[in-house]
C-alpha cells in the first residue's frame, strides 16, 4: 500500500498565500483617500456595470479587488448581514469594525479549510456623522488578518509601489477634487498621463451628507473634478 504523501503545514500555508497573492497582483488596483468631507474611493475599472466600490450601510463602503464573483459574494453577504442587524436591533448597531471582523473570519476559514483561497484584498470603510468621530478604514487580506489604515490605503495590483507613492504624496485636508486627482495620478502607470475618468470608478462618503453618506462620482461630475486646479 503506498504511503501518501506529506506536506508540512506551513508549506501548504505559503503555497496558498502565493497563490492567492498572483491572483490579486494580476488585477487592477484601488485607493482609499481620507478627505476634508470624508472619505474618497478610487478604482482603475472601465466598465460601466461592473462596480469595484458598493454601499453596505448607511455610512458604510465596501471595496473589493481581484477575482470579481468572489469579492462580490462577500459584499452581498456583508449587506444582508448589515440589514438584519439593522432591522434586529438598532441602525447605530451596524459598524464598519463589525462587519471587518465578520469578514476576517469568513476569508481566514476558507484560506485555513479550503483547497483554494479567495483571491481577494476588501476594504470596509465608514464615515461618522460628527466633526469628532473619526473615518475608519479597515484592509482585510485574502486570508483574514486585518488592518486598520490612517490617511490612505491601496488594495491590490502595484499595491507597494503606489504606497511609496501616497506616502510622500498625500496630505491630510484635500479637497474632494484633490484627492481624486491624486488617486487617478497614483494608478496610473509611471511615465504615463493620470487616469481620465472614462478608466475609473469613483465613490465618496461623504460627511456632510444625512444618514446614507454613500455617493458615485460618475459623468460630467467625474471629469470636473477631475480637470479642476489645485487649491
Amino acid at each position: 500500500m503506498s504511503q501518501p504523501f506529506y506536506v508540512s503545514p506551513e508549506q501548504v500555508m505559503k503555497d496558498r498565500a502565493d497563490y492567492a497573492r498572483k491572483g490579486i497582483a494580476r488585477g487592477r488596483s484601488l485607493v482609499a483617500l481620507e478627505y476634508e468631507d470624508g472619505i474618497v474611493l478610487v478604482a482603475e475599472n472601465p466598465s460601466r456595470t461592473l462596480f469595484k466600490v458598493s454601499e453596505i450601510y448607511d455610512r458604510i463602503a465596501f471595496a473589493g479587488v481581484g477575482k470579481y464573483n468572489e469579492f462580490q459574494m462577500l459584499k452581498i453577504a456583508g449587506v444582508r448581514l448589515a440589514d438584519m442587524k439593522g432591522y434586529s436591533y438598532s441602525r447605530e448597531d451596524v459598524t464598519a469594525n463589525s462587519l471587518a471582523n465578520a469578514y476576517a473570519q469568513t476569508l481566514g476559514q476558507v484560506f485555513t479549510h479550503e483547497m483554494k483561497p479567495y483571491e481577494v484584498e476588501i476594504l470596509v470603510a465608514s464615515v461618522g456623522t460628527e466633526d469628532s468621530d473619526p473615518n475608519e478604514l479597515f484592509h482585510i487580506l485574502y486570508d483574514g488578518t486585518v488592518f486598520d489604515e490612517q490617511g490612505f490605503t491601496v488594495l491590490g495590483g502595484q499595491s507597494e509601489a503606489i504606497t511609496e507613492v501616497l506616502k510622500r504624496d498625500y496630505a491630510p485636508g484635500l479637497t474632494l477634487s484633490a484627492a481624486i486627482r491624486l488617486g487617478a495620478r497614483v494608478l496610473s502607470p509611471p511615465d504615463a498621463a493620470p487616469l481620465a475618468s472614462a478608466q475609473l470608478e469613483v465613490a465618496a462618503l461623504q460627511r456632510s451628507r444625512q444618514r446614507r453618506a454613500f455617493h458615485r462620482i460618475k459623468g460630467t461630475e467625474l471629469e470636473a473634478l477631475l480637470a479642476a486646479e489645485a487649491g
